[in-house]
């Protein structure tokens, strides 16, 4: 150590949130007593500009080398002093944060054991930053293309975004167009918005925009690099059709004599083998089904090829793989949608009029198989419907979360269906959770159209009638929280407004792309209110629902988020790195290659030449693992030497 250590301590109020328990005239005092201590003073709030010129203010009159706050959690304010020492030139790792809050007067009515606690951890940091030495601030380049996966309105929006501002993005999409679950729905609550008119304008923007590069039926394989300098490989997965010499005249799907349930239709409706998932896709380019393709199967057929004047069937296309360099990555991969079959009480799947959410908004599209119309499985109209909310939702045995949308669609329903048919309807509720604005309102505009609204859970849905006004129906069995009482309920049709819940490939996306998940399945943000958007992987944002449920308007705000940090990164031009990372001391590493297994970063790579672990400094995010796993004791942590750890647990228990 160069220069003898010249500490400053600075003590907080922080209004009365510290000072109402802890007596701050005698820790003050007493961090003036300890050793290397050069002046130790207490302000109301330390994190107040008035309170940041009074280190800056000493640290350049005093001489002062260290510097330690006692004040809140470092998660609030521990940056803002950071910056204040580098502003007066000091280094920001010689600065040492002791939580006096949130440890000591937070937890306790105790003045005088707050008051002993508030000294010992300010005994630890004045310890342990004696020991603390300047770290360099690397920095790196920064990549300006961004890669989006994920073509629902999340990533939509973020490309466009990104674009619009003269920078390129890649926008991968597994599925043969863009659109995402949006695309499929009729109208959007509350405005009642025919939800393809507000969707396909974004769509074709996204598809001539000169600055996005739109790689639908695509997979991202694998992810290597660091913030900033991302490498990505992208499965191009094969067609059989030339999207250069189609002219998506449709032929094809007209010929082609096989045919498979329609996914976009949610499987109430039926598609070809080779088809254009709808009308508006984009690209507009048909992709033949090799599970339902005879040709594929048998080697016959071949309808498609024969009649395509264009030739641009391709029976031997093979999948292509695309290398790509970004800097910043924006993770849009949506949702799935509840299967309600495991809820065997409610009759998904054994009742032909017991349908989901999502194919009753097919159902009610002008595009759909039934043409708009709300009709019973064998074609009639329907003149009873009951809509059962939370059907997957807030439930301890599939998903205890909220999943947010279901009471505002469900409402949308009921609205669609009293447009459209004379039919009593139902809603079977347990709490209408209308947040949004103007939700509430359009909840107050739905219940004077007449809906019945039965506040209960449903306990069964039956076709065992047990009198004549039963007979042919279907029979909710609900009990009315209001009335006190079961009662039966017989309709035509039962809408079930299914959750939200995380991709069903969730893991695997998340060990790709090195993010974590929540407890729900969704992907982990770095922060829940804070920041909502970023993961512990610099470079990568997760917008939308994978990031948890959410209606259309906040996807579309968390998306021109994740947007807007990718162009303030870009704009920047570089990257500050965490200075806080592992070193290998390599005469001491005996190349066990513990570490590389371990790191969950992905940081550590082996010199054969050298035979000893290297670290990626980039990479690194100073977790430690590999730290504590290494049996050489040939690894050390910059910031969180064994001194300096020592010197804390020392002061602490002092």
């Amino acid at each position: 150590m160069e220069d003898k250590p010249r500490i400053g301590v600075y003590v907080c109020h922080c209004g009365t949130n510290i000072s109402a328990t802890v007596d701050i005239d005698t820790v003050t005092s007493y961090a003036r007593s300890l050793d290397s201590v050069v002046v130790a003073k207490d302000y109301r709030f330390m994190c107040s500009d008035p309170g940041q010129d009074l280190i800056k203010q000493d640290i350049r009159e005093l001489g002062l080398n260290r510097v330690v706050v006692a004040s809140c959690s470092p998660l609030m304010h521990e940056a803002t002093f950071r910056r204040v020492c580098e502003e007066a030139g000091l280094n920001r790792y010689l600065f040492q944060m002791a939580n006096i809050r949130e440890h000591c007067s937070w937890v306790t009515e105790n003045g005088k054991e707050a008051t002993e606690k508030a000294k010992a951890l300010i005994n630890a940091a004045v310890r342990r930053v004696f020991y603390q030495e300047a770290l360099e601030i690397p920095e790196i380049p920064v990549n300006p293309n961004t890669l989006i996966v994920g073509g629902g309105i999340a990533g939509i929006q973020a490309a466009l975004e990104i674009a619009n501002s003269g920078n390129k993005v890649y926008l991968v999409e597994r599925e043969p167009s863009i659109g995402g679950h949006m695309i499929q729905l009729d109208k959007t609550f509350p405005t009642l918005d025919c939800s393809a008119c507000i969707m396909t304008p974004k769509m074709s923007d996204v598809g001539s925009h000169p600055d996005i590069e739109l790689m639908s039926y695509s997979e991202v394989e694998e992810v290597s690099g660091y913030v900033g300098n991302f490498k990505v490989r992208v499965r191009k997965k094969a067609r059989y059709v030339d999207e250069k010499k189609c002219t998506s005249c449709g032929v094809c799907q007209e010929k082609c004599p096989w045919k498979a349930p329609s996914e976009f239709d949610a499987g109430i409706g039926e598609r070809k083998a080779i088809y254009i998932p709808f009308p508006q896709a984009v690209p507009n380019i048909p992709v033949i089904d090799t599970e339902t393709c005879v040709y594929f199967k048998t080697g016959k057929c071949r309808a498609c090829e024969k009649f395509c004047e264009a030739k641009a069937i391709d029976f031997e296309q093979k999948d292509q793989y695309i290398e790509l360099e970004v800097g910043n990555i924006i993770v849009a991969t949506g949702y799935d949608v509840f299967d309600p079959s495991p809820i065997i009480q409610y009759g998904y799947g054994r009742y032909d009029n017991v349908i989901t959410g999502i194919e009753f908004e097919r159902m009610c599209n002008a595009t759909g198989p039934t043409g708009g119309n709300i009709v019973l499985k064998g074609g009639s109209a329907p003149e009873s419907i009951a809509i059962i909310h939370c059907v997957g939702s807030r439930d301890e045995h599939y998903h205890a979360y909220c999943s947010r949308v279901c009471c505002m669609y469900a409402l949308k329903f009921a609205h669609l269906i009293k447009e459209k048919t004379d039919a009593e309807v139902y809603q079977m509720y347990i709490d209408m959770r209308c947040f949004g604005k103007a939700y509430e309102e359009f909840y107050q505009r739905i219940a004077e159209e007449g809906v019945k609204f039965v506040r209960g859970k449903v306990s069964e849905v039956t076709d065992q009638a047990i009198n004549e006004e039963e007979k042919g129906k279907l029979i909710l069995v609900v009990e009315d929280t209001l009335l006190g009482s079961v009662i039966r309920v017989p309709v035509d049709i039962v809408i079930l407004a299914t959750a939200i819940e995380a991709r069903s490939d969730a893991e695997q996306v998340a060990r790709l792309f090195s993010i974590s998940r929540s407890a729900d399945g969704f992907f982990l943000e770095r922060h829940p209110k804070l920041d909502p958007v970023a993961t512990m992987t610099d470079g990568i944002q997760v917008v939308g629902c994978c990031q948890g449920p959410k209606d259309i308007p906040d996807t579309v705000a968390q998306a021109s988020a994740g947007a807007a940090r990718v162009l303030a990164m870009i704009s920047k031009g570089k990257v500050e790195l965490e200075g806080i990372t592992a070193v290998v001391d390599e005469e001491q590493c005996s190349g066990c290659k513990t570490c590389i297994s371990l790191c969950p970063f992905n940081a550590i790579s082996f010199d054969e030449e050298k035979k000893v672990s290297r670290i990626n400094e980039a990479l690194c995010k100073g977790c430690g693992t590999c730290v504590a796993a290494c049996p050489s004791e040939a690894i050390t942590q910059r910031h969180f030497t064994t001194e300096q750890i020592m010197a804390e647990l020392e002061g602490v228990l002092v």
